[in-house]
């Protein structure tokens, strides 16, 4: 607690006298008075902060002075030090203070060298008692500073925390913590606190006097567990009667509430009961368990373990626990010990304990069971025959106690051994360990010619006594009478037990001749026969004479000899049942209760104070006799004890063949007496009574318990039974003995018996026993009770189910408890036809005391309706079987219902997963019924993209539930959990279904289902979605680049399934030790990085990757060293084959670079991939690279390169394999299509098509151009693409291979097969259409990116007209984007190349930082069909490189031009110091620097370390002459060259058709073109006038005008009103007949039988005159053939038309800028407005 004391902040609170009043008020008011102040204490030390110096412009000076203790009338004064700290003269003038309290004498003006101090003296003068303030101002020339005068009066002031912090407290608890009051001002302060519950200070208040303090206690007691913040206050005052100010400290506090668990090692943790288990456990011995008290709580708890129940059980609690209120601290553990001290033997005791801890929410229980255990003691024989002895002769035997038990047995012989008896055992008593035995001995010394028999009970504590018979026959000189053997014992007890009479008759002992002992002396028949009456019994009718009245009532059999009295008392004064005297001689009498004569005779000891007189009596039949017992001692002060002993027998023993009949019996009498003189005081007994307390069954039945009393004096003790203190006691129980003496340090066994009755007291009765025949007595507590028997049933006799579903069965948990110290069996009965509905496990069982029993309550409804039902508890007492049983009833109800269940969410799409992946899912399912439902799943899988399989064997299941299983409670929901893992790319569909189960697990209803589960197996893919390329080949078209790098056929790898070999190593690994590592895929493609000239600019090219699917990609393009396991330098082999070696040359020089190498492509994102190609070696470099996919596809790429001399001309092609569009046969006008060549060397090259075989495949086909070449020869500049023309002309419906030779002048011949194919011409009914493919149509849907670097965007990179007619305009709209945040760069579209057909505008154009530009595109097709594929190139320029280049160049031509009239003569040395200008660097110089890896032509072995880094030191050494050219290179300053522009690539494509086929193949598709005739050029050179007219700048000139002139015309209101009459007055003016569709349609060769007849004259005739000329002599379709009249004609008709054209192209393209710059909402809602009236004029 102490630790947590300093987390207190201290603050001061200040009270003056006159803020008394006004803080009383605002206190009432519950607001803080504003002149209350609270400072820290840093802050309220005024003396502390007075003396403290600052620093001020070089001086050192307090910053304040401060007057405290002051009077009135009296001066005060005090003086402030200047020093100067500064270096310099210090020159001050002095403001003295302005208020005449404080007053000064110091110059206005001082001077202060360095380190010199003045002192300047301040008087304070009060006139009246209060605070005072002023200052005192220095100035100097770097500035000023005050110093402050302040007299204050003292105040009440006490410093307290801000707040105080408790420890965290249990609730009911308390816990506390300390804080300081300190009086910081000089006045004596009165206190007083007041704080509310759960908080309590002390002291309550006092007195401080000045700076005294004082330690408060803060107490937190709360009650419940909560967070506690209060304000404390502290009313202070000069007086008691005058506390009118305050101060306040937070209190706070944190209120949990205690928890305590109870554990034990090796045993499972039950929140609410622990159960111990004592094993047997001997009675009077004790046993002690541990267990553990755990506190999980943060707070200390204070606990007690105490007996659940109030009712103190009969015997008394049997276990007991030591721990008082123990304390537990958080976190911590306690053990604690419960002791096991059993008092009964056999008994098995339950007790519950509970862990009572205050605050706590819940109390633990303890269960507590034990069972008692007893000695199990034996005899090695039952009859010990010491046969025929001679008189005075003495004969012994051998007898062995066994105890086979783990208690320890205390024994007793009851037997006098000191003389008395003619038969003595050695020791009379003792201990038998545990487990072991001893040896007595028995002696038999007889004075009296006769046979004796002397049936001897062997006592054992808490358990029956044993009985051993010992058996002889003495003979004299003159007597000899029948040896008694162990035979004779069987026949007598057989006889008794039949009720015979042995004076009588012989005759039963014929019968029973054949009974003989067996080999140990055992008595069978006897054993047999003796059922009837217990050990206990026999033992107590010896002990009382063979008159014991409860024996003799309960048997039929009467006894053969009885004396009376049994017992005899000398010198004892008790007035008892037994015989008691004072005298020395007292009689007894003895009964024969036979029909025969019987002979009593004495046993005589030697030296014995005890005397019997006559010593030997005849006695006859059914006659009584008494004898004279003598007590003569011959020791005085002493004490005595004997047990005389008498045989009787038959006076004529009658004989059957040698056979006795009858042995003799003996009766007993206990004697004992003292001699101890009157007045002589006796001995001190000094015993012990265990138990002291006796518990009989609480049942009527005879019930025996045994007590041990020890005598642990050194002197003899006698005992007696004291009959006086309680009478009713006397005639219920009963002590054989009741009186005995014990000899020093031995021990006597008392024998308790008792009939418990309901008459009997309930409270306990005592049994006092007279100890010495004195005073000292000994009480044994008896308690002897009939209880009834009690059992609780939980509910109060109720037992009630919740709603079940009809056929199911439902469980719940029902205890009962026997309350009755008896332990107790019961049964459960259920009616017959209950009990189809009910029942109960365990159904029957025993019940100890004070233990409960659970049951487990089975509930089957078998219909949907309320049950009643009833059960009967019997129960009855374990011990007395035969007793009255005891009935409970118990009501049972429950109700059946039927129940069904539902998912929270019925379809349930999972989405896309990763195939080998998995997904957990959770499905809710709800249970809305009344009852709970057990149910099991089912799933029916089935895939929808594929047949619908429901084969649940053949198709694995790809969605598993974690149970199939399980019972869902009534209104309540169960999360099912659900793992998909999808093993193929497939489209799932899972349908739950569920059935209800009975209890024994049987259907009950039919299959229902409950939800449906949808999920997509996907891999992850990727796709290219653009490409850009740079340096060399940075004006390949995209279309070019496209088919270099195949990346269609890419694409379709990316996104089609990877096979089962791809996936062994699902993400890239270093799998192989060889430099070329096997490859675990069978597709293979090229990635063809075009050609170029040696050491000319790296060939790069970017690939825009795109992740269209919903899963992250991780890929990477491994190259052969990221898939080789690195090995110790030991592992290496240094042999290396030729491709190795290769491929080392070419990574080692970087040929091949690829950044980034790898990535993740979240879903929906892109990423561009450089990949770049250095010619730095002239020849073809191919490369293996694996595009591996993690968990996806795993593709081989073959980068290929060429590299070609700079003088050797090259011509490259991107594919040696071309397929035409098809053309359908009979078509006279088939497309134009071309093929694309590119130059990748450093010179022109010339090029041929071998027209040989042309001319071969025309005859070869029936004289039929087949394929014809327009451009067959042609030159192409170096970096450049030509595009070569063909014709295909197919005869037939088939596929054509065509090989065609192109001739490379000086350079090598490449064949190139050509493939196309026919196709039938289209009927009437036919649906098959041409169509046009773009590729890459399915990449423009997707939001395309710039790529890294790119400073303008483009909006579309390819634009696609489709299917279009001859001579028809399309236009299109795109946008440049300026992407960066700085630059203005300038645009340019390059249409040298394509300026027929395609027409941008604007031309040229700026754009600023983040602007767009509109541009038009207009296509405009040629007269003939053709298959588009044009690239239109934008030059782009940033601003920033054209200004430096301007400046670079204005200096170079400023020096050139000085150098051009300026002249310097100077020495010839300094002739290299003057720079020399160039236009251009001299091809030598630049050839001569050159890249280190360029030298480098190949490499043989691979470097051991530091190969990067080495090799470039190596190659970048350069010889005397490069070191001299770079010298002479530096001196020259070339002419600055024009930056290069970047440049952006528009791929165009579209494919013409003639008129005929457009109507033939698209005819719904004719209103959607527009032919303009005017803006295609003819192919003759005759022009007529009006084209030129509508070509150039006139036409610009009029299409404005007219612009002009409709909009004003449009404008008037007067001529748009009278164009409304207008539209019912015929037409005066009509065009040529014609359809409405005619005026865009041009004249193209049809068939004779056209299909449209509707066509006018003008048209067929154009249409007749086109088809005589399809094809030239030339094999060139298309010719310079003369175009007749009538198109010309045509021409002139459509002149209007196109002008409306471009009237409404130009406005539509107006509209649409101002869109784009936000002039104009083309989405905004129509308003209409109102027109004034016209005026009339």
């Amino acid at each position: 607690m102490g630790a947590l004391h300093g987390w207190k902040r201290y603050h001061t609170c200040k009270v003056g006298p006159q803020q008394s009043m006004s803080m009383s008020v605002a206190v009432l008011l519950g607001k803080q008075d504003p002149r209350i102040y609270q400072r820290q204490r840093s802050e309220n030390r005024p003396r502390k902060a007075s003396s403290r110096k600052s620093c001020f412009l070089g001086l050192e000076t307090k910053p304040e002075l401060i007057w405290e203790d002051w009077d009135l009338q009296r001066e005060l004064t005090k003086t402030l030090v200047l020093k100067n700290t500064h270096s310099k003269l210090q020159k001050l003038h002095v403001r003295p203070p302005v208020s005449k309290f404080f007053t000064t004498l110091i110059p206005k003006i001082i001077f202060l060298s360095p380190g010199v101090s003045v002192s300047v003296p301040i008087t304070f003068t009060p006139l009246q008692r209060c605070e005072y303030e002023d200052n005192i101002e220095f100035q100097c020339k770097d500035g000023s500073f005050q110093v402050c005068l302040r007299a204050t009066l003292p105040c009440l002031t006490l410093e307290v925390p801000d707040s105080v912090l408790l420890p965290v407290c249990a609730v009911q608890h308390s816990s506390l913590t300390t804080f300081l009051l300190r009086n910081v001002s000089k006045l004596q302060t009165y206190f007083q606190w007041e704080s509310s519950l759960p908080f309590h200070l002390n002291p309550e208040e006092g007195s401080l006097k000045p700076g005294q303090e004082c330690e408060i206690t803060v107490v937190f007691q709360p009650q419940e567990a909560l967070v506690y913040q209060q304000q404390a206050y502290c009313r202070f005052g000069e007086e008691e009667d005058q506390v009118e100010s305050f101060c306040t400290v937070l209190l706070q506090g944190l209120a949990k509430y205690p928890c305590l668990q109870l554990r034990t090692p090796g045993t499972k943790y039950d929140k609410q009961l622990l159960s111990l288990h004592f094993s047997s456990v001997a009675v009077g011995h004790s046993l002690q368990k541990r267990f553990e008290v755990f506190n999980p709580s943060p707070v200390h708890a204070f606990f007690s373990i105490s007996p659940l129940s109030d009712d103190v059980p009969l015997l008394g609690s049997e276990f007991s626990c030591v721990q008082s209120k123990v304390e537990v601290a958080p976190g911590g553990s306690l053990q604690a010990t419960i002791t096991y001290t059993p008092a009964v033997v056999d008994v098995s005791s339950v007790e519950y304990f509970s862990l009572k801890c205050r605050g706590a929410l819940s109390e633990p229980l303890l269960k507590l069971t034990g069972n008692s255990i007893g000695p199990e003691v034996s005899l090695s024989s039952s009859v010990l025959d010491f046969g025929c002895v001679e008189e005075g002769r003495t004969v012994i035997r051998t007898l062995e106690l066994v105890n086979s038990s783990s208690v320890e047995a205390i024994y007793q012989w009851d037997l006098d051994c000191s003389g008395h008896s003619v038969f003595r055992i050695c020791p009379a008593s003792g201990t038998v360990n545990p487990h072991s035995h001893i040896t007595l001995k028995a002696v038999y010394r007889p004075t009296l010619p006769i046979a004796h028999h002397r049936r001897v009970a062997c006592l054992i504590l808490h358990r029956e006594p044993m009985f051993l018979d010992l058996i002889g026959t003495c003979h004299s000189e003159l007597q000899k009478p029948v040896v008694l053997k162990p035979e004779h014992l069987v026949l007598y007890k057989l006889h008794w037990c039949r009720g015979q009479d042995l004076s009588d008759t012989h005759s039963a002992v014929q019968q029973d001749q054949n009974v003989h002992p067996d080999q140990q002396g055992e008595l069978s028949p006897l054993q047999e026969s003796n059922q009837s009456t217990t050990s206990m019994e026999e033992y107590f009718q010896s002990s009382l004479g063979c008159m014991d009245p409860q024996s003799c009532s309960s048997s039929s059999f009467s006894p053969h000899v009885s004396v009376v009295p049994c017992e005899l008392l000398f010198n004892h004064k008790t007035s008892s049942s037994l015989t008691a005297s004072c005298s020395s001689a007292q009689s007894v009498s003895i009964t024969n209760h036979t029909r025969g004569k019987l002979s009593l005779a004495w046993t005589a000891a030697q030296d014995s104070p005890f005397s019997v007189s006559p010593s030997s009596w005849d006695l006859a039949p059914m006659k009584s006799t008494s004898f004279r017992v003598n007590y003569d001692p011959k020791q005085i002060n002493t004490l005595h004890e004997a047990q005389l002993e008498c045989f009787a027998y038959f006076k004529e023993n009658h004989h059957l063949e040698g056979q006795l009949l009858c042995p003799p019996w003996s009766v007993t009498v206990r004697i004992i007496g003292h001699s101890f003189q009157p007045g002589k005081e006796h001995f001190a007994p000094r015993c012990s009574l265990k138990p002291h307390r006796v518990v009989f069954p609480a049942l009527s039945v005879l019930s025996y318990r045994t007590v041990l009393l020890q005598n642990c004096g050194e002197l003899p003790l006698t005992f007696c039974l004291d009959h006086t203190s309680n009478s009713a006691l006397a005639d219920s129980v009963s002590v054989a003995p009741s009186c005995g003496l014990i000899q020093p340090l031995n021990h006597q066994i008392l024998t308790l018996r008792t009939i418990p009755s309901e008459d009997n007291p309930k409270q306990e009765l005592s049994l006092r026993l007279q100890l010495n025949a004195s005073k000292h007595t000994q009480e044994l507590v008896v308690v002897s009770v009939v209880e009834k028997m009690r059992v609780s049933l939980e509910g109060d006799g109720s037992l009630y189910f919740q709603p079940t579903a009809v056929g199911s069965q439902t469980q719940r948990s029902h205890h009962i408890r026997n309350l009755s110290s008896l332990p107790l069996r019961f049964k459960w009965s259920i009616s017959e036809p209950d009990q189809e509905l009910i029942c109960v496990e365990p159904d029957a069982g025993e019940l100890q005391p004070n233990e409960r029993s659970v049951q487990i309550w089975s509930f089957s409804p078998l219909e949907e309706k309320k049950y009643t039902l009833k059960a009967t508890l019997t129960f009855w007492p374990i011990q007395s079987p035969g007793s009255s049983r005891s009935h409970l009833p118990l009501k049972v109800v429950g109700m059946g219902s039927k129940g069904f269940l539902k998912a929270k969410t019925e379809v349930l799409d999972v989405g896309e997963i990763l195939v080998g992946g998995y997904r957990s899912i959770e499905v809710p399912l709800v249970n809305s019924s009344p009852c709970p439902v057990s149910f099991r799943l089912s799933v029916q899988q089935t895939l929808l993209d594929e047949e619908s399989i429901h084969d649940i064997q053949t198709v694995p299941k790809d969605l598993k539930l974690d149970h199939e299983r399980g019972t869902v409670s009534s209104h309540s929901t169960m999360p099912l959990q659900l793992t998909v893992r999808p093993h193929k790319r497939a489209q799932y569909q899972w349908i739950i279904s569920y059935q209800t189960l009975s209890a024994s697990g049987n259907v009950l209803s039919p299959t229902q289902a409950v939800c449906q589960v949808l999920a997509k197996g996907v891999f992850p893919t990727l796709k290219v979605i653009d490409v850009c390329s740079g340096g060399i080949a940075e004006r390949l078209s995209k279309v070019h680049l496209w088919k270099l790098f195949s990346l269609d056929r890419f694409n379709e790898h990316l996104l089609s399934n990877p096979s089962s070999v791809e996936l062994t190593y699902r993400t890239p690994t270093r799998h192989s030790t060889r430099s070329s590592p096997s490859i675990f895929t069978q597709t293979l493609m090229d990635f063809n990085f075009s050609a170029a000239p040696l050491h000319s600019d790296p060939s790069t090219f970017m690939l825009m990757f795109h992740n269209p699917g919903s899963l992250p990609v991780d890929w990477a393009f491994l190259f052969p060293e990221d898939q080789q396991i690195e090995l110790e330098y030991w592992a290496e082999t240094g042999e290396f084959s030729n491709t190795e070696l290769y491929q080392m040359k070419v990574q080692d020089n970087r040929l091949f670079s690829i950044s980034p190498s790898s990535g993740t492509l979240l879903p929906g994102q892109q990423r561009a991939v450089c990949l770049s190609y250095s010619h730095d070696f002239a020849g073809t470099d191919r490369f293996p690279v694996v595009f591996k996919i993690s968990h996806g596809r795993e593709i081989l790429l073959n980068f290929q390169g060429v590299t070609t001399e700079t003088d050797r001309p090259y011509l490259h092609f991107s594919s040696k394999r071309h397929v035409f569009t098809s053309v359908t046969i009979g078509d006279c006008n088939p497309p134009r299509q071309v093929y694309e060549l590119h130059n990748g060397g450093a010179v022109p090259v010339h090029y041929e098509v071998d027209r040989t075989i042309l001319l071969q495949l025309q005859v070869d086909n029936f004289n039929h151009p087949l394929l014809c070449c327009l451009n067959p020869e042609d030159v192409v500049q170096p970096g450049e693409t030509a595009m070569l023309e063909w014709i295909f002309f197919p005869l037939e419906a088939k596929v054509y291979h065509m090989d065609i030779l192109i001739h490379v002048q000086d350079g090598d011949s490449t064949l190139v097969r050509f493939e196309g194919c026919g196709l039938n011409p289209p009927t009437l009914c036919s649906t098959n259409r041409l169509k046009f493919n773009d590729s890459r149509n399915s990449e423009l849907c997707v939001h395309r990116l710039p790529f890294p670097g790119q400073v303008v965007f483009l909006s579309e990179n390819s634009v696609s007209l489709g299917n279009i007619l001859v001579g028809s305009r399309s236009s299109r709209m795109l946008c440049l984007t300026n992407v960066t945040h700085a630059d203005t760069v300038h645009y340019t579209w390059d249409q040298q190349s394509n300026q027929q057909v395609v027409h941008i505008h604007p031309k040229q154009g700026i754009l600023h930082p983040g602007d767009s530009a509109v541009c038009f595109l207009t296509f405009t097709a040629t007269d003939y069909p053709s298959d588009y594929q044009l690239d239109v190139i934008c030059q782009i320029m940033q601003e920033a490189a054209l200004i430096r280049y301007q400046v670079s160049l204005q200096r170079w031509e400023e020096e050139k031009e000085r150098q051009r009239v300026e002249f310097t003569i100077t020495d010839k040395d300094l002739l290299g110091c003057q720079m020399v200008l160039k236009d251009k660097l001299q091809e030598p110089v630049a050839a001569s620097v050159r890249k280190g890896p360029a030298l480098r032509k190949y490499k043989t072995l691979p470097a051991i370390c530091a190969r990067a880094g080495r090799q470039t030191e190596v190659c970048n050494k350069l010889t005397r002459a490069e070191r001299w050219l770079q010298r002479e290179a530096s001196k020259v300053w070339c002419r600055p060259e024009a930056p290069q522009p970047s440049l952006l690539h528009l791929g165009i494509t579209a494919r013409s058709h003639g008129l005929l086929d457009y109507l033939t193949h698209f005819p719904d598709q004719c209103n959607e073109q527009y032919e303009c005739r005017q803006l295609v050029m003819p192919h003759t050179s005759e022009t007529t006038g009006l084209s030129s007219v509508t070509h150039g700048p006139d036409s610009e000139v009029i299409m404005e005008v007219l612009t002009s002139v409709l909009r004003d015309i449009l404008d008037d209101s007067a001529f748009t009103q009278s164009l409304i009459p207008l539209a019912s007055k015929p037409n005066t003016y009509r065009l040529p007949e014609t359809t409405p569709s005619q005026p865009s349609l041009p004249s193209l060769p049809r068939p004779t039988s056209a299909p449209h007849p509707q066509v006018t004259s003008s048209v067929t005739m154009a249409v007749q005159q086109e088809q005589h000329n399809p094809v030239d002599s030339q094999c060139t379709a298309g010719g310079s053939a003369k175009r007749p009249q009538t198109e010309t004609a045509l021409h002139r008709s459509h002149v209007p038309a196109d002008i409306s054209e471009d009237v409404l192209l130009n406005t539509i393209q107006n509209l649409m800028m101002e869109a784009v710059r936000g002039e104009l909402v083309l989405t905004a809602h129509p308003r209409s407005v109102n027109l004034p009236p016209v005026s009339p004029r």
